[in-house]
């Protein structure tokens, strides 16, 4: 019993420390790879025409000084966000959408038969495979923030306080479970289409079904 105890007073404080703490990690290192990343689109020459045909569609659409200036503006406006915890599940998940049309265009293998052929890119050096592990990692790192929020240390808890809209209850309903599965499918659907949009159907189907059939 004792152990349990004292594991449930570890673990407690863990938890309470991690609101304030975990969060901010993942919002100072992802603010300052965006930074460097929409700083040297913002010093640099527009490359976007060379690979404007690679993009997913709707994006692939766009002229590419649209694109140039959109993706420049969102990586420092979106750093700048995670930094202060600003507007962060809205940043991140902008961010997020970005990082998936990053890999599909540049970072994605172009093309690939089976997971041991895609697996063959998941490096940092390109050696003709694809080279997706940073923006994979990226990815990975910005789903908490779009799940889970700033955290305590933040602008958004700050106006929450002030305003009194902090969550106090977190639902595991089909409603969840349909926004979980339109913020995974959405981007997703930039670099694997037909797996992203399976899910985006799946999230839409959920929610309707939760509206009428359990509302």
């Amino acid at each position: 019993m004792k152990y349990r105890e004292h594991w449930l007073a570890v673990t407690e404080r863990l938890d309470g420390i991690g609101d304030w703490l975990a969060p901010l990690g993942l919002r100072l290192l992802l603010a300052w790879e965006f930074w460097e990343s929409g700083i040297e689109k913002y010093r640099g020459e527009n490359w976007f025409a060379d690979i404007q045909n690679q993009f997913p569609f709707p994006f692939n659409l766009a002229p590419p000084d649209l694109s140039w200036a959109m993706a420049t503006w969102f990586e420092l406006g979106g750093a700048i966000a995670l930094l202060l915890g600003f507007g962060t599940r809205f940043f991140a998940f902008t961010l997020l959408v970005l990082t998936m049309v990053a890999t599909a265009s540049v970072h994605w293998p172009m093309s690939w038969e089976s997971l041991r052929d895609l697996a063959m890119g998941y490096v940092i050096t390109d050696r003709g495979f694809g080279n997706f592990k940073l923006p994979l990692l990226f990815a990975a790192m910005l789903l908490p923030l779009v799940f889970r929020g700033a955290g305590k240390l933040s602008l958004d808890n700050l106006f929450a306080r002030a305003f009194d809209a902090r969550v106090r209850h977190g639902y595991v309903d089909a409603r969840a479970w349909s926004l979980g599965l339109l913020v995974l499918g959405i981007p997703l659907s930039l670099l694997v289409p037909m797996f992203g949009i399976a899910l985006v159907i799946a999230g839409v189907a959920l929610g309707l079904a939760s509206v009428f059939l359990f509302a």
